[in-house]
This record gives structure tokens, C-alpha cells and sequence, in this order.
């Protein structure tokens, strides 16, 4: 190729290029910044809120076990070859961040040979004021602060009902979840303990767990 062809060439591609920067629509630095911030902010969900400070305080802790240890007998279920109690063990917490308006306290086992888990207990609309449940207060008669509300729990009835795996399983892990709301829930009393878990979504401030293990 002679110089005076690449001469041409290389001319008509910048002409080719200043021209189509010309024909593009400006945009402002602030159009750029959105541009940007679009995609990440598409993965941000309303129902996980950005943790602050104070929601990281959240905590949670039981008198009758400890994180990682394992669920005693009197937390145990009864029947079905189990020869527990099945009395709610004491929760205690403290660290709610500002602006929480209720509490609701989850007891989930996941490892329950059921495809979906298995809920244990589940109450909602525990007044801010409160800072734990007793012992057996989603047992019984139970004995919840004013204003709180069970769902049934997996085995169809309100309330806590114990631990009882399968003989033989490896030992399941019921994991106890509290979680800050930014509001109470309204909800009938025949809500499902899955109803409950997506009623959440939206209004949780801050959540925290911990987890016992039961095998038999």
C-alpha cells in the first residue's frame, strides 16, 4: 500500500470518529454518576437494609444454652419417641437499634427432612420495651409480653414445640433469630409461620441468631 492510500485511510477513519463523538448525546457528570450506580443499586434490596452501627449491636443470648452448644432436654420435644419437655427456653437481648418499633423471635431447624425446614416457634409483635422471654413463655398457658402474637409452628399448633429429629439424623442445628422491626405487624391469626417470615421482609431493622444442636 502506497503512503499517500494510508494518508487517506487513516483520515477518513478520524473524520469518521470526530463525527460520531459529535452526533452523541452529552452527558453530565451527574448523568455519568447515575449511569454508574444503576447496575449496583439494582442488587439492593428494601428488604435488607444497609447495616449501621446500631443495628450491628443487636444480641442475643439464653440462659439455657449457649451458641454452639447443645439444646437440653427440658427445650426437648415430647413424643414421638422424644422425652423432652418441650418448654421455650429464656431469651434475653439487648442493642436494638433506633427507631425499632417490635421484636420477633424465630426458632427455625433447617436440616428437618421436610424440603423447606422445619419452624419451631415463631412470635411477633414483642413490644420494643421488652429486653427477653422467659422460660416457657411460648409454652403452656404461655406467658408472652403485652401485645405479642404466636403463629402456628410447623406442627400445627401456636407456640414453641421442642426439638425431636429423627433417630439416627446427624444433629440438627435450630437456629433462634431475632429480629428489630421498623414497625408492628398486622396480620390474622391464622398466619403461617412462612407468612410471618415474609411479613418481615421490608421492616426489619437489624436481626441476630444463635444456634443449639439436638441429635438423637
Amino acid at each position: 500500500m502506497t503512503r499517500n492510500k494510508v494518508t487517506v485511510k487513516f483520515g477518513a477513519l478520524l473524520f469518521g470518529g470526530l463525527l460520531l463523538a459529535s452526533c452523541a448525546p452529552s452527558m453530565s457528570s451527574g448523568q455519568m454518576n447515575a449511569g454508574m450506580m444503576r447496575e449496583p443499586m439494582g442488587r439492593l434490596s428494601v428488604a435488607q437494609p444497609a447495616p449501621t452501627a446500631s443495628a450491628n449491636g443487636l444480641t442475643l443470648s439464653s440462659a439455657q444454652f449457649r451458641n454452639g452448644g447443645t439444646v437440653p432436654l427440658e427445650q426437648v420435644g415430647s413424643g414421638n419417641g422424644c422425652a423432652g419437655q418441650s418448654v421455650s427456653p429464656a431469651l434475653s437481648w439487648s442493642g436494638a437499634p433506633a427507631g425499632t418499633v417490635s421484636y420477633a423471635l424465630t426458632t427455625y431447624d433447617p436440616d428437618a427432612p421436610t424440603g423447606s425446614g422445619f419452624w419451631h416457634w415463631v412470635v411477633y409483635n414483642i413490644p420494643a420495651s421488652a429486653t427477653g422471654l422467659d422460660k416457657g413463655a411460648g409454652s403452656g398457658t404461655f406467658n408472652l409480653p403485652a401485645g405479642a402474637a404466636q403463629a402456628n409452628n410447623d406442627g400445627g399448633a401456636p407456640g414453641y414445640t421442642g426439638p425431636c429429629p429423627p433417630p439416627g439424623d446427624a444433629p440438627h442445628h435450630y437456629v433462634f433469630t431475632l429480629y428489630a422491626l421498623n414497625k408492628t405487624l398486622d396480620l390474622p391469626p391464622s398466619a403461617s409461620a412462612a407468612y410471618v417470615g415474609f411479613s418481615l421482609n421490608g421492616a426489619t431493622l437489624a436481626k441476630t441468631s444463635i444456634v443449639a444442636t439436638y441429635g438423637r
